[in-house]
């Protein structure tokens, strides 16, 4: 016996196609609004990766800084863990 599909009678949400325009909030706002918000988004992206670029800056310079004032023994001791021991 083959098992029939019940037909469901529910409300069905219409698809996007057919929905009437001016639904979206893109469509509500006006295109200069939505412009507006655009280039602040790209704005705050754009100051993010400025402060990434510098926070990464300021560590290259801190770990010069610091190889540059070691003192004679912690030298030594890096070079005992990267050389060769004779």
């Amino acid at each position: 016996m083959a098992k029939k599909k019940q037909k469901q009678h529910g409300h069905k949400q219409p698809e996007r196609s057919e929905r009437e325009p001016g639904n979206t909030l893109a469509d509500q706002l006006q295109n200069d609004v939505v412009e507006k918000l655009k280039l602040a988004k790209k704005q705050m992206q754009d100051a993010e990766r400025e402060q990434e670029e510098e926070r990464q800056a300021q560590a290259a310079f801190d770990r010069k800084q610091k190889e540059k004032n070691k003192s004679f023994a912690e030298l030594l001791d890096d070079y005992d863990m990267k050389g060769n021991k004779f």
